[in-house]
């Protein structure tokens, strides 16, 4: 799984502190565009889930349904491990009972297209030498910045692969990818 942003932490954290469990309302400073964003993101991770909102006991809702019913956030189980929070069974008085959730897609493994740069890349690391930050600029006619970048970040961060360098004497530090 992918690391989270501070503002992704802030909105499931604060969904583990409700009883209900619900992401909304979000914090005030996350309007618009972005609280779109972060939330598309969650769900697609899925460490919220869409559910049917109950406006007879005043949960926010998050967006309307086709079919004119409202539609709120919940953490998901795999939301609370993100954050670092084992689920357990409820303490107190039991919830009222929810919908079954709105459909969304299960959270799916990252990988790289295949015929793109990253999945070129990918390639040039799994060889049996492996790549120099020089070797793969060359190869794709980028800055050095930009192959450190996509390394740590598309590739360690992104899509959590388990990157290694060592130094070679000749050639500088190679980095390799175990073979596929």
């Amino acid at each position: 799984m992918s690391r989270l942003t501070d503002t992704q932490t802030i909105v499931l954290s604060a969904a583990a502190q409700r009883a209900n469990m619900l992401a909304l309302p979000l914090p005030k400073n996350l309007k618009g565009g972005a609280a779109q964003k972060v939330i598309a993101s969650l769900l697609k991770q899925g460490l919220l889930e869409e559910i049917d909102a109950d406006t007879r006991i005043g949960e926010h809702v998050w967006r309307e349904t086709g079919d004119g019913h409202g539609v709120t956030l919940a953490i998901t189980e795999h939301g609370l491990a993100a954050i670092g929070i084992e689920s357990e069974a409820p303490a107190g008085p039991a919830e009222p009972e929810r919908s079954a959730p709105v459909a969304s897609k299960p959270p799916r493994e990252p990988k790289a297209r295949e015929g793109s740069k990253q999945a070129q890349l990918i390639a040039m690391l799994q060889g049996a030498d492996g790549a120099t930050v020089a070797e793969i600029a060359a190869a794709f006619g980028w800055q050095p910045h930009t192959v450190r970048g996509a390394i740590a970040g598309a590739l360690k961060k992104k899509l959590g692969l388990d990157v290694t360098s060592e130094k070679v004497d000749g050639r500088g530090r190679v980095y390799k990818l175990p073979a596929a």
